[in-house]
């Protein structure tokens, strides 16, 4: 693995943003490193909406958002002094599937030697009910370091 490549799973929270920030930081003008913005999208079932006109705007809304974020993050890792071949972004669409699972399938097959997450702060009982993404890569990560912001 390659750990001066570096996957940063982002999302719209403000901890996803603290850890592009802390890429941009630790990372700065320094030589060699690819940093990659990973936006995983995971849509709702489509039988919680009315119709599929429904389902599919809330989709393209959801993708919309994402790429805004995306945007953002890589304008701001721009300004720590990372150069426009450095810093690529990627966003993918899942259902039915766990996000940090497709953080780590991502990472995996991309030979990235590190991810970084932002920690979102939930509490321990919405993380007992639902998971925690950080958490969930933390304890299924292997060969590389993951860094989690909060």
């Amino acid at each position: 693995m390659n750990y001066k490549k570096i996957l940063v799973a982002v999302d719209a929270s403000e901890n996803a943003r603290r850890a592009a920030e802390y890429v941009g930081e630790i990372v700065g003008e320094s030589p060699g490193f690819e940093i990659t913005l990973l936006y995983v999208v995971r849509h709702a079932e489509r039988d919680l909406f009315p119709d599929d006109k429904s389902w599919e705007n809330r989709k393209k809304q959801e993708k919309e958002k994402a790429k805004y974020v995306l945007s953002e993050l890589k304008t701001l890792l721009h300004t720590y002094g990372l150069s426009e071949d450095t810093v690529s972004t990627r966003l993918i669409e899942i259902s039915n599937f766990s996000i940090a699972q497709a953080v780590m399938d991502y990472q995996k097959s991309g030979g990235f030697g590190t991810i970084v997450v932002g920690r979102r702060g939930m509490s321990k009982a919405e993380e007992f009910l639902f998971g925690s993404i950080s958490n969930k890569i933390v304890h299924y990560a292997k060969n590389c370091a993951v860094w989690v912001i909060e």
